[in-house]
C-alpha cells in the first residue's frame, strides 16, 4: 500500500536517479580512465557544476533534511541537465517557487486557435496572462464586439473593460468584473515579475481612478470560473457562465469559454449566432 510522498526522500532518489543516468561526456567533461563503481557522474562532479560543496550533495540524496533554496535548486537543474518537466518536479519537491524561465509566450499555438474555433456555437476566446486576446470566434466576437476592428494595442480584455466608450455599461456588475480582474493581473505580475509589457500595461491601467482604488485593495485570486451579467446593445440582459481552462504545454495562455447562465440567457446567445 501506497502512503502520502515522503518528499524529502524522494529528492534524495530523483537528485540521485538523474545524477546516475549521466556521464561526463554529456557534460564535456573529461572522461576518467580509472572504472567507475557506480554509473553516472560522481557527486565531486555535480558540486563543481552546481557551485555547492560535495558534503551539501552527500547530504541532499541521504535526505537528511534539508531545504535547498531556489537557486540551489536552479544550480542543480543546469548541472543535472533536467528538462522542464524535471525542473518543475524539483522545485515542487522542495517547495520552493519556481523563478521566472524567461519570456512568456504570447503568440497563440495553432491547436490552440483551432480549438477555440472549435468550441463553437459556445463562445470562446484564448488570452494570455496580461489578458491580451490572441484568438477567438465568431459567438464571442458577435457577444462581446468585433476585435478585427481593434488595433492589437487594445486587443486586451482588461482594455476594453476600462478604456472602450462601448463597454463601459456593458458589465451589469462591473465593478465587480474589474475587481477580479484586477486580482488575477496582480498574481500575474508575482509570477512574472521582468514582464516589461505587463508592468507597463498596469501602469497605463492606473490612470483610471476605478482600476487605481481597486488596485491599491491588494486583492490576489485566480477565477477559474463564475458568472457575468451582461446587458448587450442587440439582445438585452443575460447572464453568462465562464470556465478558464490552461493548455499543459502553454500555460501562460488561457481559453474563456462561456455558457449561457438560464434558459432567457440561451435565448439570447442563440439570437446573436442566428443574426
Amino acid at each position: 500500500m501506497t502512503g502520502t510522498v515522503n518528499t524529502t526522500q524522494e529528492l534524495a532518489a530523483f537528485l540521485r536517479a538523474r545524477r546516475e543516468r549521466l556521464t561526463p561526456g554529456d557534460l564535456g567533461l573529461p572522461q576518467r580512465k580509472q572504472a567507475r563503481r557506480t554509473p553516472g557522474l560522481r557527486r565531486e562532479e555535480v558540486a563543481e557544476l552546481a557551485g555547492v560543496s560535495i558534503d551539501y550533495i552527500v547530504r541532499l540524496e541521504q535526505g537528511r533534511g534539508l531545504r535547498p533554496s531556489a537557486d540551489v535548486l536552479e544550480a542543480l537543474s543546469r548541472a543535472l541537465r533536467l528538462d522542464t518537466d524535471e525542473r518543475t518536479y524539483l522545485f515542487d519537491l522542495a517547495k520552493q517557487r519556481q523563478p521566472d524561465t524567461g519570456k512568456p509566450s504570447t503568440v497563440p499555438a495553432a491547436a490552440l486557435v483551432m480549438l477555440v474555433e472549435d468550441l463553437s456555437p459556445l463562445p470562446a476566446m484564448l488570452v494570455n496572462h496580461r489578458y491580451d486576446i490572441l484568438a477567438w470566434n465568431r459567438e464571442m466576437a458577435r457577444l462581446i464586439l468585433d476585435f478585427d476592428t481593434l488595433p492589437p494595442g487594445q486587443r486586451n480584455s482588461m482594455w476594453l473593460c476600462l478604456m472602450h466608450p462601448d463597454m463601459r455599461e456593458f458589465y451589469a456588475d462591473r465593478e465587480r468584473i474589474i475587481r477580479e480582474g484586477i486580482a488575477d493581473l496582480r498574481a500575474a505580475r508575482a509570477a512574472h515579475p521582468d514582464d516589461q509589457a505587463l508592468a507597463d500595461l498596469i501602469a497605463e491601467f492606473t490612470r483610471s481612478e476605478e482600476f487605481a482604488r481597486a488596485w491599491d485593495r491588494h486583492d490576489v485570486r485566480v477565477n477559474g470560473r463564475g458568472s457575468k451579467p451582461l446587458r448587450h446593445p442587440v439582445v438585452g440582459p443575460l447572464v453568462v457562465n465562464y470556465e478558464v481552462l490552461m493548455p499543459i504545454q502553454d500555460p501562460d495562455q488561457r481559453i474563456i469559454i462561456y455558457r449561457a447562465a438560464d434558459a432567457d440567457s440561451q435565448t439570447a446567445l442563440d439570437r446573436l449566432v442566428e443574426s
